[in-house]
């Protein structure tokens, strides 16, 4: 079992006052089921209905909670106890009437603990007319970041030199390390048990293709027609190429309309699979999004894309991550390490531009934190060659910047080309996952 951080904000939840029903959402295969099962040996009782069984689905078309509860403690041979007895909806995607009921386990029988989950989960509920708005609870379930993958691989040391920032010098060496085999894995749970079984890449390459199939067979279900699914395929076989922001029109070298490919890309967003990160001009809070400007795209899973890539065998030798497709991969990665913080709402990450006649500007991602927007650039070299760091700290009105790089953990007092002085974060790019510990000790 791989010890989720999750697991603490369900013990959380459980305890509340104010606990509602839950809704646990995630992408497929990031270990939804696999962590309610977990959290479910500490109830007396555990009751898993997965919902694309018939018999279980049509539990939920009767009519009232009270004959629905009956009903399945009857055919699971459950007895109701007080307090002590937790029920895990699984695939709740399949039944609309049993999103909708969720308000109903509150109101009618608060003393039972309700869970719920399910693959591409996004989609029904924006088709769920009498959706409970405000009387469910939300938890995001993320691929392993690096903290989780660490204690996966059996690296309990390594893994309390890594919540030590500063991180001390002689374990930079060995955490980089470990972080480069993570790049190269990714955090897709099944796949890194397995690789944590038998250490051997060269098995894994069936698994990684097996679910990046699965991917897009799941999201093809969504399209309307034949003509959609020849879309989403497309987009979702050329997406991974992408090397920057993106065009809509003619996406990967075809002759697919802009609205065409907007609707496959938001269709693969709405799973979870690929995420639209859309750009900010602000340098302070609160963050606007310019949805007019072209975004740049956000995989799942580092090691997903890999694969999807083909480049696995390059990562295994490479010394600096920045090197690897024009430093996108490590970009990417310390993305998806601080979108994996956040685990009680949807984070979504964004950066910043800034374009006027014959300039352009871009910080690779700004990160809301208190009452400042701090700008982050994710790249090897040196303080004066930040040059869009430098325009944004020229506007942002505070001292704070962050630059993950492969180098060792440094604080530096820096000044802009204009003169304007800051406070540069050094960090390693292993850092992502404890950005906001970290912030939350330095930033006033």
């Amino acid at each position: 079992m791989i010890e989720r951080k999750a697991l603490v904000k369900l013990r959380l939840w459980k305890a509340s006052a104010n606990r509602k029903p839950l809704i646990l959402r995630g992408a497929r295969q990031v270990g939804k089921t696999t962590l309610i099962r977990e959290f479910g040996k500490e109830f007396s009782n555990f009751i898993e209905v997965n919902l694309e069984r018939q018999q279980e689905a049509r539990l939920f078309e009767l009519d009232t909670t009270e004959q629905i509860l009956n009903a399945i403690f009857l055919q699971k041979n459950i007895q109701l106890e007080k307090g002590s007895t937790l029920l895990f909806i699984d695939e709740i995607q399949e039944s609309p009437k049993a999103i909708a009921q969720l308000r109903y386990f509150l109101e009618d029988q608060p003393d039972l603990f309700v869970i719920a989950a399910g693959s591409l989960l996004e989609f029904a509920l924006a088709k769920v007319p009498s959706f409970p708005v405000g009387r469910v609870d939300y938890l995001y379930l993320h691929p392993l970041n690096f903290e989780e993958y660490l204690s996966a691989m059996g690296q309990p040391q390594a893994l309390d030199a890594l919540k030590q920032v500063p991180v001390q010098e002689y374990a930079h060496e060995i955490l980089k390390r470990h972080f480069h085999e993570y790049a190269l894995l990714g955090g897709m749970p099944a796949l890194v048990f397995r690789y944590a079984s038998n250490s051997n890449l060269a098995n894994l390459s069936t698994e990684y293709q097996k679910l990046w199939q699965a991917y897009k067979d799941d999201v093809e279900k969504y399209a309307r027609n034949e003509s959609e699914k020849r879309i989403i395929r497309h987009v979702i076989q050329t997406a991974p190429f992408e090397l920057d922001r993106i065009k809509f029109e003619g996406f990967g070298n075809s002759n697919y309309r802009s609205r065409e490919v907007g609707e496959a890309l938001r269709a693969l967003d709405l799973a979870r699979v690929i995420r639209l990160i859309y750009p900010t001009t602000s340098v302070s809070i609160p963050l606007i999004v310019d949805y007019k400007k072209r975004p740049r795209l956000q995989f799942l899973d580092t090691g997903i894309w890999n694969h999807a890539m083909g480049i696995q065998v390059e990562l295994i030798q490479v010394k600096d991550l920045d090197e690897v497709h024009k430093g996108r991969i490590i970009q990417h990665l310390v993305a998806q390490e601080i979108e994996s913080i956040f685990e009680d709402f949807n984070f979504q990450s964004h950066f910043w531009v800034r374009q006027e006649k014959d300039t352009s500007s871009e910080v690779d991602l700004v990160f809301p934190f208190k009452k400042y927007l701090i700008p982050i650039e994710v790249k090897s070299g040196s303080t004066g060659s930040l040059r869009s760091l430098h325009q944004f700290m020229d506007r942002c009105g505070h001292p704070y910047a962050v630059r993950f790089y492969g180098g060792h953990f440094k604080i530096e007092q820096a000044k802009t080309v204009k003169g304007t002085p800051f406070t540069l974060f050094n960090l390693p790019y292993y850092l992502g996952s404890q950005l906001l510990n970290f912030l939350n000790k330095q930033v006033v």
